[in-house]
């Protein structure tokens, strides 16, 4: 695997992808989805992950997540001291919050799996939902919630959660680009109050290099780790970060790994299409 500036990491990590394989059957016979996938992310490191539409990026942190498992190799959360701990939160592109309850009860919805009386469910789930700035609209119900207002549900009832690893799949990628702005610099402050360990699924480079201390560049399928970037940008980060000239010179540096890729995928598009 190729690194650009990858950083050297002194602890154990708290991922671990070796070899990492997925496989599944289709009429045409079997499709390989992610290939040999090697990584590993360290305690509290956010790491973005980026590449060409069906690369396997969604697939490799589903199984991540043990939504889904690997046909080969290996790629897995190695579990903290505290067994009453969560092992992983996933937020998705989709609003995944339950239609039919309140944002308060969508929130502590975790912390009610995991016994945790009401009184102190609900005070947990207050404070994440301050956190994300939605304290007037803790009764209300997904349906008269915008967008955006939805997503930093979701967000918090992750966070509300207390898991050791954040697994976020497109999360702000249905979003207009004004509430994706003001979400992304709201992850940046939580994640320095929290320091989780974040693997982060998303199609923009720009979003990568603002959030990430690290990013992993895929390839066209059959996905695998092409390269990587440690992202040396100094934190705390807010949108500023994107006028600087480090910023542009990080961003530029991705996209000249990654746009091969994307060629390669849209080649791979047109192929399937003619057959």
């Amino acid at each position: 695997m190729a690194t650009a500036g990858a950083p050297a990491r002194t602890v154990a990590p708290k991922i671990v992808a070796k070899g990492a394989q997925k496989r599944f059957p289709t009429r045409r016979g079997w499709v390989t989805a992610v290939e040999s996938v090697d990584l590993e992310v360290a305690e509290g490191e956010f790491v973005c992950v980026v590449g060409p539409s069906g690369c396997g990026k969604s697939t490799f942190l589903r199984i991540l997540a043990g939504l889904d498992h690997a046909t080969a190799g290996e790629a897995r959360i190695v579990p903290g001291s505290d067994p009453k701990q969560p092992l992983n939160a996933v937020v998705f592109q989709e609003y995944a919050i339950f239609p039919w309850k309140t944002v308060l009860a969508n929130v502590a919805f975790g912390p009610q799996m995991r016994g945790v009386t009401r009184a102190e469910r609900e005070a947990i789930a207050r404070a994440w939902i301050a956190k994300v700035g939605l304290e007037r609209f803790e009764d209300y119900y997904p349906a008269q919630l915008s967008g955006g207002m939805k997503q930093r549900v979701s967000i918090a009832r992750a966070l509300a959660h207390d898991p050791q690893v954040l697994l976020m799949d497109e999360p702000l990628g249905a979003l207009d680009a004004q509430t994706r702005a003001v979400l992304q610099e709201e992850l940046l402050r939580l994640w320095e109050e929290t320091r989780k360990t974040v693997v982060y699924v998303t199609h923009s480079i720009d979003e990568a290099v603002l959030l990430g201390d690290r990013v992993v560049v895929m390839t066209a399928h059959p996905g695998r780790v092409k390269t990587e970037f440690r992202i040396d940008l100094p934190r705390p980060r807010d949108l500023t970060t994107t006028s600087t000239p480090a910023y542009a010179a990080l961003t530029g540096a991705v996209w000249a790994a990654l746009r091969d890729e994307v060629r390669a995928a849209m080649a791979q598009d047109a192929e399937e299409v003619r057959s």
